[in-house]
C-alpha cells in the first residue's frame, strides 16, 4: 500500500523564484475564471436570442465543468511527462477557441462543442497551476493552493462590469469573442515561463493537528484508499451548491425580480445582480487564500467545519430572505467567501495525505468531484421550476450541514489513522529488511 518517499531537498523556502511561479499561476487562473463565473451573465441573453431555454443552455455549463474536471488526471500525466509550460500553453489556445466558437454558436450543438473545448483548456490550466503550487510550497500548502485558486475565484471580479457592459451595448457575441481572445493570449504568453521544482521539495511534518505523510502514494494506491472516496463525497456535497449558485445567480435574481434593483453599500451603488456578482468574486477570491492560511494554522478539518457550516447558514438566509436585494447581495457574498475554500483545502489535504511526488495527479483525481457535482446544476433548474428556488436552497443547506459534520467526525479520524497507520507499516517493513540483511 506504500511506496518509499523520494522527495529530496531543493530550492530553499526563502527563494523568490517560487513566489514568482505562484504569481504567474494566479494570473493564468484569473484568465480562465470567466469561463465559469462569467457564464451566468450570458445565459439570459443567449436564451433571449435563440429561445433554447435555460435548462438546455445550462447543460453547456455542466459539460464545461465535467470536461474541465474529469480530464485533469489525464492532463496531469502530460504535465509529468512534458512539463507544465506546454500544457498551460495548450490550455490558452483551447480557452480562446472556446469563447470564439461561443460567439458564433447558432445551435446547441455548437454551444456544447465550445463547452468541451473550454473545459479541456480550463482544466489544463487549473490542474497544472494548482499542482505546481503544491510542489513549490509543501510548507504552506493551504496558502499556496488557496492563493492559486483565488485567481480562479476572483479573476472574474474585475471583468464582470466590462463584460456586462459589452453585452448590453454590443451583444453577447462580441463579449465572447473579445474576452476569449484576450484571456487566451495572456495564458499562452505566461506559459513560456512556468516551471516545476527541479526536484521534489520535501513535505514537512508540522504540528500534531496538521499531520503530513512522509510517504508518496501513487495514483492507483490513492484510488484504493477509503479516505480518498470519503473526501470525494464531501467535495461533491459542497461543490454542488456553489456551482448551482454560480451558474444560476442571474436567473435567480431575475425570478426574484431584484436583478436591476439599485443597491447602495459602502458608498457604491449598482444593480443588485451586478453588485452581487462583483462582491461574490471578491469574497470568493479572498476566502481561498484566507481559509488556506487558517487551515495551515488550525488544521484542515476544523477549517472545513467552520466554512461548510457558515455556507449552510447563508444558503438558509437566501432561501428565507433572498427577495430582499441587500440581503441577496450580502448573503451571496459571504456564501462565496466560504464556498471557494474547497479549492484550497482539498488540494492541501490531498497533498498532506498522499504526498508530494504525485501531487498533481492525485489532486487532479480529487478535483473530478467538481465535475460530478456539476451534474446537479441542470437539475436545479428543474427543481426550481416545480418547487421554486427555496427548495433548491434547502437541499443545498442540508448538503453543506452534513459535510460540516463529516469533516470533523469522519474525515479527521480516518485521515489521521491512514497517515499514521501507513507510516508505521512502512517503518516496520524497513526494519524487517534491515534485520533480514
Amino acid at each position: 500500500m506504500v511506496s518509499n518517499s523520494t522527495a529530496t531537498a531543493s530550492v530553499p523556502s526563502s527563494s523568490g523564484f517560487r513566489w514568482l511561479q505562484l504569481v504567474m499561476g494566479i494570473v493564468c487562473m484569473a484568465m480562465i475564471a470567466n469561463l465559469q463565473y462569467g457564464w451566468t451573465l450570458f445565459v439570459d441573453p443567449i436564451d433571449a436570442k435563440n429561445h433554447w431555454g435555460r435548462a438546455a443552455i445550462q447543460l453547456a455549463f455542466t459539460i464545461f465543468v465535467v470536461t474541465e474536471t474529469w480530464l485533469v488526471p489525464i492532463e496531469a500525466w502530460f504535465v509529468d511527462k512534458y512539463g507544465p509550460s506546454l500544457v498551460v500553453m495548450f490550455g490558452g489556445v483551447m480557452i480562446a477557441l472556446a469563447w470564439v466558437l461561443n460567439s458564433y454558436a447558432d445551435s446547441l450543438t455548437l454551444l456544447y462543442a465550445a463547452a468541451v473545448l473550454g473545459g479541456i483548456g480550463a482544466g489544463a490550466v487549473y490542474g497544472t497551476c494548482v499542482g505546481n503550487a503544491l510542489k513549490w510550497f509543501p510548507d504552506r500548502r493551504g496558502l499556496a493552493a488557496g492563493a492559486t485558486a483565488a485567481g480562479f475565484g476572483a479573476g472574474a471580479a474585475i471583468t464582470v462590469v466590462p463584460i456586462a457592459s459589452m453585452i448590453a451595448t454590443s451583444g453577447y457575441q462580441t463579449a465572447f469573442f473579445s474576452f476569449g481572445i484576450g484571456q487566451g493570449l495572456i495564458v499562452f504568453i505566461l506559459a513560456f515561463f512556468i516551471r516545476p521544482p527541479l526536484v521534489a521539495m520535501p513535505a514537512k511534518k508540522k504540528q500534531l493537528h496538521l499531520p503530513q505523510t512522509k510517504i508518496d502514494f501513487t495514483p492507483p494506491q490513492v484510488l484504493r484508499s477509503p479516505i480518498f472516496w470519503v473526501m470525494y463525497v464531501v467535495f461533491v456535497m459542497v461543490a454542488a451548491g456553489g456551482l448551482m449558485t454560480a451558474a444560476q445567480i442571474a436567473p435567480i435574481a431575475h425570478d426574484y425580480k431584484i436583478a436591476n434593483t439599485p443597491v447602495s453599500l459602502a458608498g457604491f451603488q449598482m444593480a443588485a445582480l451586478t453588485f452581487a456578482i462583483s462582491l461574490d468574486r471578491i469574497f470568493d477570491g479572498f476566502g481561498r487564500p484566507f481559509f488556506g492560511w487558517v487551515s495551515d494554522t488550525i488544521g484542515r478539518e476544523h477549517t472545513m467545519f467552520i466554512a461548510f457550516g457558515t455556507a449552510a447558514i447563508m444558503l438558509l438566509t437566501l432561501s428565507a430572505y433572498g427577495h430582499n436585494p441587500i440581503v441577496f447581495v450580502l448573503a451571496t457574498a459571504v456564501y462565496f467567501g466560504v464556498f471557494g475554500e474547497i479549492y484550497s483545502l482539498f488540494p492541501a489535504t490531498s497533498g498532506d495525505t498522499f504526498g508530494v511526488k504525485y501531487a498533481t495527479t492525485n489532486n487532479g483525481m480529487l478535483y473530478t468531484a467538481k465535475g460530478t457535482a456539476s451534474l446537479l446544476v441542470p437539475l436545479a433548474s428543474i427543481v426550481a421550476t416545480s418547487y421554486g428556488w427555496q427548495a433548491v436552497f434547502v437541499i443545498a443547506v442540508a448538503l453543506n450541514a452534513t459535510a460540516a459534520l463529516m469533516a470533523l467526525f469522519v474525515i479527521k479520524p480516518m485521515r489521521r489513522a491512514f497517515i499514521l497507520g501507513n507510516e508505521a507499516a512502512a517503518e516496520e517493513a524497513a526494519a524487517r529488511k534491515v534485520k533480514a540483511a
